[in-house]
């Protein structure tokens, strides 16, 4: 089973290839090497995929650089490592950067991209659910710094996005998890047909049936592409893709980019969304439930670290991307499958649900 979905952005436009055993099939990548390039990835993912990818580039100028595994190396000095490869290899504005690896890689090698020479192609390899069903497609790319995640990036569309779903048998259960809940997340803010397709098969989800994982994959993407081609910049209707994300983003930088996933915080930050919109009346009550329950099947957290003191949490959101004006900024929902960008609410509500939705 093999699907293609467009991105559709005019000139920029691209396509993600869903399906099994793409990973060595030179017929996808090596069209988009003009000159040379170099692969990028890190330590736990070059292991198992950094030579089954150089085998379908047999032929071709291929360098590599593998990075540390994590999201704390996703750093400015990680992307420099990446530029000095690049200048003492003497790659020239037609080279392009492969990233092989999860989002983490995928967001730091097209920033590196994005940068060097003052833009070179790069194509997506995400080797993870996450990666594949959000991060690697849009063209967000990014460092993250102390004081915030992803502050310091830019816009880098890629030239195109490799899903091979067999990567998917290898990775952990956490792992696996941290991205169904950014699956979890396109069936709450726009589809929620989407979501009781995703509650019926969660026995299928949850033992990586090839099927209902590709199924998942691609209609993710179809709601990314839709969202990205809409905004590609994030001037409206993309920021609904950050249900969750001020909430989870804070959690990730008051914790070191250390203890949690990102899906995790996601999960967590999803679960103060929903709260904070029963408490202003958007979102049915009975909905919470609904929710925590088909995060929970996965093992994912949907109450936030008890020891993260509300007023850092507080500081850590104001610092998002997505404050205007001063003013914060938040995804909420008016229940399943309806999403809505608004200011921040008073005070009041927004701490007593940064107060209440703590793991016991």
């Amino acid at each position: 089973m093999q699907f293609e979905v467009q991105v559709p952005l005019g000139q920029h436009s691209y396509p993600i290839l869903i399906g099994q055993k793409l990973l060595g099939d030179s017929q996808w990548i090596a069209p988009r090497i003009r000159d040379r390039a170099l692969v990028v990835s890190n330590d736990s993912v070059a292991e198992l995929y950094l030579e089954p990818l150089l085998a379908g580039l047999q032929g071709l100028r291929i360098d590599t650089l593998v990075l540390p595994d994590g999201e704390r190396h996703k750093t400015l000095e990680s992307a420099e490592r990446i530029w000095t490869h690049l200048l003492s290899h003497r790659h020239g504005r037609d080279t392009t950067l492969i990233a092989l690896g999860g989002g983490v890689i995928g967001d730091l090698t097209g920033f590196a991209a994005a940068c060097y020479q003052r833009g070179v192609n790069f194509v997506q390899v995400p080797t993870t659910l996450l990666a594949q069903v959000d991060s690697s497609v849009g063209g967000k790319t990014g460092v993250n710094h102390p004081l915030g995640k992803n502050m310091i990036g830019a816009f880098h569309q890629p030239q195109l996005v490799v899903a091979d779903t067999s990567t998917l048998e290898s990775l952990p259960a956490r792992e696996f998890a941290a991205g169904m809940a950014e699956v979890i997340k396109y069936g709450l803010i726009r589809d929620a047909a989407f979501f009781d397709w995703i509650e019926q098969h969660l026995e299928q989800l949850r033992a990586r049936e090839a099927e209902a994982v590709a199924e998942a994959v691609r209609r993710s993407c179809e709601h990314k592409a839709a969202v990205v081609a809409a905004d590609e910049r994030e001037a409206g209707e993309r920021a609904l893709l950050n249900l969750g994300h001020t909430f989870g983003h804070a959690i990730e930088t008051e914790t070191g980019y250390s203890q949690w996933l990102h899906g995790e915080a996601v999960a967590m930050g999803t679960m103060m969304a929903v709260d904070l919109s029963v408490r202003l009346g958007w979102c049915p009550e009975h909905q919470i439930a609904k929710i925590a329950a088909v995060f929970g099947a996965f093992g994912l957290p949907t109450a936030a670290p008890k020891e993260l003191a509300t007023d850092a949490l507080l500081d850590a959101m104001r610092l998002d991307k997505k404050v205007a004006g001063g003013e914060m900024r938040l995804v909420l929902l008016r229940g399943i499958g309806q999403a809505e960008v608004l200011r921040a609410p008073d005070s009041v509500h927004l701490r007593a649900t940064l107060e209440q939705v703590r793991m016991s």
